[in-house]
């Protein structure tokens, strides 16, 4: 049997930046990351990498190179960089700096002491209550329109009911939802990666939303993926109810999965519970927290 060649065999101290960032690309893909996350790594490295010679061995790019680059980034390029972008960009400078010197292609990690941004994104934007029961009351007109179509309202409750992120519900399968399940209907959150196991998770499903998935399956018959469009018809779809109901706000995957968490907080569910529910870790959920909290206030 051929054993599994690393992306980073063929790359040395004198390979040029371009090269070596397309062999980080094959190696994330085989670590099963996903494709944003490598889309955007890849976009902060190709913007390190427009900043120097096109033939700038990496073996010889230094912490004054990236410390240069980061100042032209905030100060000198013309366009703004927010604290967030400046913090997501040196995190994927020094993961792919480690990655290289950890797989013995260069000696010294240049990105190793340059200072990590910490920064706290701003609130989300969420539903109000009354704005969520108008988009959900758009959503069920269709279900009893001339031509009845159950679609808008199965994926509006799914995201509002059980928080997942647009990636997850992309991936959602017929074969994880169990509407037989001792304890009640649930959906297995699956990931096929095994770098990303540690995400999967069971979330129970409302009745109202199995009324509402069996009538989608009787007019749409999915026989794999649930959702078989692209991202943006489904993005669409969701800025379509937000407009029909009058909403300003932009109605999205992302401000439902806050909307649905925000509720959990507030009906008083059990804080480690709902992190489970999101599929974070605890660090991950510090921040989180601190914003449910923030939020609440808001709204209350």
């Amino acid at each position: 049997m051929q054993k599994d060649i690393s992306p980073a065999v063929h790359i040395t101290s004198q390979t040029p930046l371009m090269p070596a960032i397309r062999s980080w690309e094959i190696y994330l893909q085989d670590q099963g990351k996903s494709p944003y996350t490598i889309k955007a790594f890849l976009g902060d490295l190709n913007l390190l990498a427009s900043s120097l010679p096109p033939d700038k061995p990496v073996g010889s790019i230094t912490i004054k190179d990236l410390n240069y680059f980061l100042n032209w980034l905030q100060t000198g390029r013309g366009v703004p960089c927010s604290p967030k972008s400046l913090a997501r960009r040196i995190t994927s400078i020094k993961a792919f700096f480690r990655w290289l010197q950890q797989s013995g292609r260069i000696l010294v990690d240049p990105a190793e002491k340059v200072v990590q941004q910490s920064v706290i994104s701003p609130l989300p934007v969420v539903l109000t209550k009354d704005e969520q029961e108008k988009v959900i009351q758009v959503a069920d007109a269709y279900r009893t329109a001339k031509k009845p179509d159950a679609r808008a309202a199965t994926l509006l409750r799914l995201l509002l009911a059980t928080g997942i992120k647009k990636g997850e519900c992309l991936a959602v399968n017929v074969n994880h939802i169990d509407l037989q399940a001792p304890g009640g209907p649930i959906l297995f959150v699956r990931y096929a990666s095994p770098s990303n196991r540690y995400k999967e998770r069971k979330i129970a499903l409302p009745a109202e939303w199995v009324e509402c998935y069996q009538e989608y399956t009787s007019q749409y018959q999915p026989r794999d993926v649930v959702f078989p469009w692209s991202p943006r018809r489904l993005e669409y779809l969701l800025e379509d109810l937000g407009e029909e109901a009058g909403i300003e706000k932009h109605l999205s995957f992302d401000m439902c999965r806050w909307t649905s968490v925000l509720r959990d907080w507030q009906s008083g569910m059990e804080h480690d519970q709902i992190r489970q529910k999101l599929g974070i870790s605890k660090i991950q959920w510090r921040e989180i927290s601190m914003k449910l909290r923030q939020l609440s206030a808001q709204q209350a």
